[in-house]
C-alpha cells in the first residue's frame, strides 16, 4: 500500500479498518461523508492511502476493494458508490481538500507500466512530463523507487490502475460490462474534466491565490510540448510562446485535466513491447526528425538552430542514478488486454474527439490560418488544450495498443471490440455534435476540412488497414460475427472521399525530399514583402508534407519500409480476401440449404417414420449461431462487404463478377464432398495447413460419425431413458447367451445367412469409413452380430405401436391378433430384403 512517508498511529484509521469487517458498504460511505466533511485535513491525510486502496483494490491485485468492475446497476450498492465517488462526490472533496496542504503520498516504481518502469530503472527520464520532478531517490538500491505525487494525481492513478490489475474475483463474474460501476464513473471522470461545453467546476477548496496549487509551476510547453515530437510546427511555435500558464487564473484548473488524461493514457495504453519503447526513446531518432523539423519548416520569426544543438537534454535526460542497462528481457512485461479494457480506451478516444471538435470556429479557423501568435492572444488554456489533445496525447500509444490487440488478439469475434475502438478513432467526424439530417452510411461524405486528420494520421488508416487484412484472412467467414467485423470496415472506408484523402496522404510521404528542398524557397515571404502568392501556396504544400513524414517516421521510425494501401501488393491482397469471401459466401449458401432440407426433412411427419431420425444425420461444422437467420446475414454482411471493396479500390465490377462465378463453378457437389487435405500417418490421416484452413474457410469437411458401440451412444431427447438401460440389460444377456448361435448363423453363404445377417448384424459393419482422421486399428474392428431392442425405447416408434394396436383395436383384432400380424410383417420384409436387398443397393 501507498503511505506517507513519515505516518503518525491514527485512531480515526483504526476505527476505520475496525468497521470496514463489521459495517456494510452503505453505512461505511456515510460515514465516510461525515468524516470527511468534520476532520480536518492533517487527520484525513493519514487515512487517505488506505481509504483509496480500500475503494479502489491494491495495486498488486490482492485486495478487491469495492470491486467497481463487478458492480452493476442491478445492485443496492450501485448508486451509493457513484454518489460517493462521482467528480463532485465527497471522495473528490477529500481530494481537493488534501491538494489544498499540498500533501504527497507514494507510489513505488514497479507499478507503473513495463516501458516507464524499464526506462527510469536504466536511467533515463521518460518522455511523459506526468513522471518529471516527482522521483525519490532512495539510499539503498534502484529497485525501491518512489513516485511522490499529490493527492489528486494518487487517486487518479489508483483509480486507472484499478482496470488493468489482476484481481482475485469470485467464481463466475468477470467485468466486462459497459454498465458496471467503474465504466460510469470514467464516462463521468472525462464529463467533468475534459467538458465539451463551458469550463472545468473551480475546486470548492482554495488557497490564498483563490484556487487548488497546481502540482508545480510551469509553463505549457512543458505539458504540451513534451508529449511526442510528432507536431505541426505551427502548433508548436505557439505552445512554446505562450505565457505562463500561472499568469492566467482560468489556466490553473487545466493541470486537473492534463493529469487526468496522461494517468489514463500512461497506465491503459502505454504496454507496447519494450523493443518498441527503446526505438521510440531512442535519440538518434529524435534528433533526425528534429533536423528534419528545422529543416523543412523554418521561419524568419525563429532562429536558427544548429541541428541537435540541446536535443539530446531535451529527449534524453539522464537520472543522478544512471546505471549500466538492465537486461530488457528480465524487464519484459505480458500484456494481455482484456475486452474491458479495450471498451474503457473506446470511451475514452470517443470523448476526447467529442472534446476536440467541440473547439470553437473561430479558434480552429485562427489555429490553421495564421502561424503567427498573435492570432491566439486570446486562447483560453482548456481551447488551447482541445486542439493539441489528441494527436499529442494520444496518437502514438494509442497506434502502438492497437497494433498489438491486432497481432495477439484470438481470432474469434470478441475481436469487434478492438475494432470498434479503431473504427471509432479515425472516424473523429461522427462525434462533431452536429445535429444535421442523417444521411445513409454509404452516401455520408468526409467533409474536407479532415483532410489534415487523415494525413497527420495516415499509419492509423493504412499500417493497420493491412494488419486487418492479415487477420481476415485466417478467420471463419461464415460466422454471422466475423462477417459483420468485415463489412463494418469495408463500410467505414468505402465513404465518399475518404479513400481519395488516404491517397492524397500517401503521395505526400512519397514526395521525394530533394524536390521539397527545390521547391522550399529561402524564406517564406508574403505578398506585401516582395513574396509571391505561389511561395505561400509551396509553403502549405511542404507543411502538409512534413506533417505526414513526421507522423510516419515517429511512429515507426528513419527506417520504416512504408506500404502503399493502394499499391499493388495490397490490391493482390484485396484479391485474395475477395475469393475468400466469395468461398465464404458459397459455403454460407450450402450450410443454408442443406439445414433447410434438414428442417423440411425433421417436420411432423418425421414421426410417421418419413424423416430420418439417424443422430449423425448434421451437417457438420455448423454452429448454433451459423444457422437459419445468422447465415442469411453472413450472406448479407458479405455481398454489402464486396460492393464497398469494389468502391474502395476501383475493381472492375466485370472481372470481380467473373472471378466469383469462376469459383462457383469450380466448387460443385462433388467438389464440396472431397476430405480436406490430408496425407496418410502412421496411425490415420493427418491434417496438412492447406486442410486446415480448407476447414476454417468451410470448403471441405470431414463426415463425422460415430464409431463406438451403437448400444452405449448417449440417451438421445426423443428416447425414454428407462426404456433406453432396460432394453439394453435385456439385449446383452441374449447377446452373451446366444453369441456363438448368432457367429455361427451370420457367417452361413446361403438364404439363412443373409437373413440372420439382416436382424442381428450391424449394417455398417461392412462399410469402412475413411471420412475422420481416427486411427486405423478403429477403422478396421469388426462388429460382431448383435440383437437390438434399441429402438423400441424411441418415442416415435411408441407412438408407431399404439397408433398400430388402436387401429387393429378399430377392426376388431385384439392384441394378440395385433401382435402376431406385427411380427408376421416384420418377418416378411426381413424375406424381401434378404432376397433382393442386395440387388437394391447396386440400384
Amino acid at each position: 500500500m501507498a503511505a506517507p512517508t513519515l505516518q503518525q498511529p491514527s485512531y480515526l484509521l483504526a476505527n476505520l479498518k475496525a468497521d470496514s469487517t463489521t459495517k456494510t458498504l452503505i453505512q461505511r460511505c456515510q460515514d465516510l461523508v461525515k468524516i470527511i466533511d468534520d476532520y480536518p485535513a492533517k487527520e484525513l491525510h493519514l487515512i487517505f492511502p488506505w481509504l483509496v486502496e480500500s475503494v479502489f483494490g491494491s495495486l498488486d491485485g490482492i485486495i478487491a476493494g469495492w470491486n467497481l468492475r463487478l458492480l452493476h446497476s442491478r445492485s443496492n450498492e450501485f448508486n451509493i458508490v457513484l454518489e460517493f465517488l462521482n467528480p463532485s462526490g465527497p471522495m473528490m472533496k477529500l481530494v481537493y481538500k488534501l491538494q489544498a496542504e499540498e500533501y504527497k503520498y507514494e507510489i513505488p516504481v514497479n507499478y507503473l507500466p513495463g516501458p516507464v518502469k524499464a526506462c527510469i530503472q536504466e536511467g533515463v527520464l521518460p518522455d511523459c512530463p506526468l513522471f518529471h520532478n516527482k522521483l525519490q531517490f532512495p539510499l539503498s538500491g534502484l529497485l525501491t523507487l518512489n513516485l511522490a505525487l499529490n493527492p489528486f494525481e494518487f487517486f487518479m492513478f489508483n483509480f486507472a490502475s484499478c482496470l488493468i490489475t489482476p484481481k482475485i474475483y469470485p467464481q463466475g463474474h468477470h467485468g466486462s460490462s459497459t454498465d458496471s460501476a467503474y465504466f460510469v464513473l470514467v464516462d463521468a471522470y472525462l464529463k467533468y474534466f475534459l467538458p465539451s461545453e463551458g469550463n472545468v467546476p473551480p475546486s470548492p477548496f482554495s488557497d490564498s491565490r483563490g484556487s487548488v496549487t497546481a502540482p508545480s509551476p510551469r509553463s505549457s510547453s512543458v505539458s504540451f510540448a513534451g508529449y511526442g515530437v510528432h507536431s505541426p510546427s505551427l502548433l508548436k511555435h505557439h505552445i512554446f510562446h505562450q505565457p505562463s500558464v500561472n499568469a492566467d487564473p482560468s489556466a490553473q484548473e487545466i493541470w486537473r485535466s492534463e493529469t487526468l488524461l496522461q494517468m489514463f493514457v500512461e497506465i491503459w495504453l502505454h504496454h507496447y513491447s519494450l523493443e518498441m519503447y527503446q526505438k521510440l526513446q531512442s535519440p538518434q531518432v529524435k534528433l533526425a526528425l528534429l533536423q528534419y523539423r528545422l529543416s523543412m519548416s523554418s521561419m524568419p520569426c525563429q532562429p536558427y538552430a544548429p541541428p541537435g544543438s540541446g536535443t539530446l537534454h531535451t529527449y534524453q535526460v539522464l537520472l543522478p542514478f544512471h546505471s549500466p542497462p538492465p537486461l530488457w528481457g528480465l524487464l519484459e512485461e505480458p500484456f494481455s488486454p482484456t475486452e474491458e479494457h479495450v471498451l474503457v480506451v473506446r470511451l475514452l478516444v470517443k470523448h476526447l474527439h467529442a472534446f476536440s471538435n467541440s473547439l470553437k470556429p473561430e479558434q480552429l479557423s485562427s489555429s490553421t490560418s495564421s502561424p503567427s501568435a498573435h492570432s491566439h492572444a486570446h486562447t483560453s488554456p482548456l481551447e488551447e488544450f482541445k486542439r493539441v489533445v489528441v494527436q499529442r496525447f494520444v496518437q502514438q500509444k494509442l497506434y502502438l495498443f492497437l497494433q498489438h490487440c491486432f497481432g495477439h488478439w484470438p481470432l474469434d469475434a470478441s475481436f469487434r471490440a478492438v475494432l470498434e475502438t479503431w473504427l471509432s478513432y479515425i472516424q473523429p467526424w461522427r462525434y462533431t455534435g452536429e445535429k444535421t439530417n442523417p444521411q445513409p452510411d454509404q452516401n455520408r461524405t468526409v467533409p474536407d476540412k479532415w483532410e489534415s486528420f487523415v494525413q497527420e494520421n495516415l499509419l492509423m488508416y493504412t499500417k493497420l488497414f493491412q494488419v486487418f487484412l492479415n487477420r481476415t484472412v485466417r478467420t471463419d467467414l461464415v460466422n454471422a460475427k466475423n462477417a459483420l467485423m468485415v463489412f463494418r470496415v469495408a463500410k467505414v472506408f468505402a465513404q465518399p472521399n475518404l479513400a481519395e484523402m488516404i491517397q492524397k496522404g500517401e503521395q505526400l510521404f512519397l514526395e521525394p525530399e530533394h524536390v521539397l528542398h527545390h521547391r522550399q524557397p529561402r524564406g517564406y515571404l508574403t505578398p506585401g514583402q516582395g513574396g509571391s502568392f505561389l511561395s505561400s501556396r509551396q509553403r502549405v504544400v511542404t507543411d502538409m508534407v512534413f506533417r505526414v513524414k513526421s507522423h510516419v517516421y515517429a511512429l515507426e521510425g528513419q527506417d520504416c519500409q512504408y506500404k502503399q494501401m493502394f499499391g499493388t501488393e495490397l490490391r493482390g491482397a484485396v484479391m485474395k480476401l475477395i475469393q475468400i469471401i466469395a468461398q465464404a459466401r458459397q459455403t454460407a449458401k450450402r450450410i443454408s440449404d442443406h439445414s433447410n432440407e434438414v428442417a423440411a426433412n425433421n417436420s411432423f411427419l418425421s414421426w410417421f417414420g418419413m424423416g430420418s431420425s439417424d443422430p449423425n444425420n448434421t451437417f457438420n461444422g455448423t454452429e448454433p449461431e451459423e444457422s437459419g437467420e445468422c447465415l442469411k446475414k453472413t450472406h448479407e454482411f458479405l455481398d454489402r462487404a464486396l460492393e464497398n471493396l469494389c468502391q474502395i479500390f476501383k475493381l472492375n465490377q466485370g472481372q470481380l463478377t467473373q472471378l466469383i462465378s469462376n469459383l462457383g463453378s469450380s466448387q460443385d457437389d462433388g467438389n464440396c464432398k472431397q476430405l480436406p487435405d490430408c496425407i496418410q500417418g502412421e496411425n490415420g490421416l493427418i491434417l496438412t495447413d492447406l486442410g486446415r484452413r480448407q476447414i476454417i474457410s468451410g470448403l471441405r469437411r470431414f463426415d463425422i460419425h460415430y464409431q463406438g458401440d451403437p448400444e452405449l451412444q448417449p440417451i438421445r431427447s426423443y428416447e425414454n431413458a428407462l426404456l433406453v438401460r432396460l432394453f439394453y440389460r435385456i439385449s446383452s444377456l441374449i447377446n452373451d447367451r446366444f453369441e456363438g448361435h448368432m457367429n455361427a448363423l451370420c457367417s452361413r453363404p446361403d438364404f439363412l445367412g443373409r437373413l440372420g445377417r439382416h436382424y442381428l448384424a450391424d449394417p455398417d459393419s461392412s462399410t469402412q469409413l475413411k471420412q475422420s482422421p481416427v486411427s486405423r486399428r478403429t477403422l478396421e474392428r469388426n462388429r460382431q452380430p448383435r440383437l437390438s431392442l434399441r429402438p423400441l425405447a424411441s418415442y416415435r416408434t411408441l407412438l408407431l405401436l399404439l397408433l398400430f394396436y388402436v387401429f387393429g383395436a378399430l377392426l376388431s383384432f385384439g392384441p394378440a391378433s395385433s401382435t402376431l400380424l406385427l411380427l408376421a410383417g416384420g418377418f416378411l420384409y426381413g424375406l424381401f430384403m434378404a432376397l433382393f436387398g442386395d440387388k437394391l443397393k447396386t440400384h
